[in-house]
């Protein structure tokens, strides 16, 4: 197997890709690539490993030697799919790596919300408290999550482990159908559709992919029907919430706070209208929900363990 790894950086500089090297007898390795320079890189490789670095069918139609593709995540979005098939290339990805560090990022988010963390943490350093005419401070209100009702919109690997979470809290769960996918019942959870989950969470959790189907899936006229204290959590992927009505909604009160890990352009480099400043009881973090160390470990592993299938 001849194997170059063109975004290695991409997994950090504290894993250990020796999984890899011993499946691949070795391969080349770049911290980064740039995508003038994917063309000249894998030129004579059959096998490519990749992160986040595009690969098209001008790519595919001239490399012939290609055979494989390993992305070492789970989204093949930068992958041409189609034209990787035409040219008789497989292509591996990383599924249920990441369960353990997601489902406690998005409950670190929950959690920050539904406490208003932040707002008091901020409070405190700005000497509020110090100021106080009594022994504590309460302007910002405090959600129980225990009781409450979690909604969640995609229940594979990463949203079973936030199911698993919340029922620690108390927390009843309920799921919704996506757009195009039937409601039911899953492990015990009823499953319904959007317009009928909406009204009845307190917090709402998306766990799925982006798609036609799912762009957008949750815009201004979904958000009006959240309740007015109901809590956005999404470390799934941008785009499936509309930000501008987002950003609106939560100026205006409609509901009553998010947590993001997630932004329709990563990073953003053209802003967002989600990084308005005056935007209340919003926490963004840069799309660090899957970088545990042991979770990017995992990925070295499972990664070693899909190419040794094909080598």
């Amino acid at each position: 197997m001849k194997a170059v790894f063109l975004d290695a950086t991409t997994l950090g500089n504290d894993v250990d890709l020796a999984p890899i090297e011993r499946v691949t007898g070795g391969m080349v390795k770049h911290d980064a690539t740039a995508q003038a320079q994917v063309a000249e890189r894998i030129r004579g490789f059959d096998t490519v490993l990749v992160n986040k670095v595009v690969l098209t069918r001008e790519h595919f139609e001239n490399c012939p030697e290609l055979k494989t593709i390993a992305v070492v995540a789970t989204g093949l979005n930068n992958i041409d799919q189609d034209a990787a098939r035409e040219h008789g290339i497989q292509v591996l990805n990383v599924t249920n790596y990441g369960r353990s560090t997601v489902a406690q990022h998005t409950m670190a988010l929950m959690l920050a919300l539904a406490t208003r963390l932040l707002d008091y943490d901020r409070d405190v350093r700005a000497g509020r408290w110090a100021e106080s005419d009594m022994f504590c401070l309460m302007d910002h209100p405090i959600m129980e999550l225990e009781g409450r009702t979690l909604g969640i919109v995609g229940y594979g690997d990463l949203g079973q482990g936030v199911a698993e979470r919340a029922r620690a809290f108390g927390m009843k769960v309920l799921l919704g159908a996506r757009p195009g996918q039937a409601a039911g019942e899953t492990d015990g959870y009823s499953r319904i559709p959007l317009d009928e989950l909406l009204p009845q969470v307190d917090v709402l959790s998306l766990h799925c992919l982006f798609t036609d189907e799912t762009r957008n899936m949750i815009g201004a006229r979904e958000l009006q029907m959240m309740k007015p204290d109901a809590l956005l959590i999404n470390t799934s992927r941008g785009g499936l919430v509309d930000e501008a009505a987002l950003a609106n909604a939560l100026r205006t009160g409609v509901i009553g706070g998010a947590g993001f890990d997630v932004l329709t352009e990563e990073p953003p480099r053209n802003g967002n209208p989600l990084l308005a400043v005056d935007i209340p009881n919003l926490i963004i973090t840069p799309h660090s929900a899957w970088a545990s160390r042991e979770a990017r470990q995992r990925i070295v592993e499972i990664t070693a363990r899909n190419l040794a299938s094909v080598s």
